[in-house]
């Protein structure tokens, strides 16, 4: 049995990659459109395509790594950042990037590999890989 949580999936066909990615929000229920079939329910009928559930980080997650970047980058409180903002076209450089995942573990408690660190661009990739390692942590 599969189960979801989180705030919104987006769903991307492997075998048409061109192929538009649905975005679900308010997990309430779920039909999923995949590769021009439409299946009302995971487990009513067998899976003849596969496919990948990529979720999002929660909103307040993204928020708290907003705040702790405009703290590292002295950034003004009125400065308008999201989830796809980029560290680099924020000001930030190595060190920075450095002294954010600093933050970052020392907020969340969690401990950012160097491997982990360098993939991160945005914001978002921050959020995500936070809360990816805030569930390998309390498994």
């Amino acid at each position: 049995m599969a189960s979801l949580t989180g705030s919104s999936v987006s769903l991307s066909c492997i075998l048409k990659p061109k192929q538009e990615s649905t975005r679900i929000s308010c997990l309430k229920s779920i039909s999923l459109p995949i590769c021009g079939k439409s299946f009302s329910s995971l487990r009513s009928r067998p899976l003849l395509h596969r496919f990948q559930v990529s979720c999002a980080a929660k909103p307040d997650t993204v928020e708290k790594v907003c705040e702790i970047v405009k703290k590292q980058l002295a950034l003004p409180e009125e400065s308008a950042i999201s989830g796809e903002s980029k560290f680099s076209s924020l000001g930030a450089d190595s060190l920075d990037t450095v002294e954010i995942v600093m933050g970052l573990e020392e907020e969340f408690g969690i401990s950012v590999e160097e491997e982990s660190a360098q993939s991160i661009l945005t914001i978002q990739d921050a959020a995500n890989l936070i809360e990816e390692l805030i569930v390998k942590k309390d498994a």
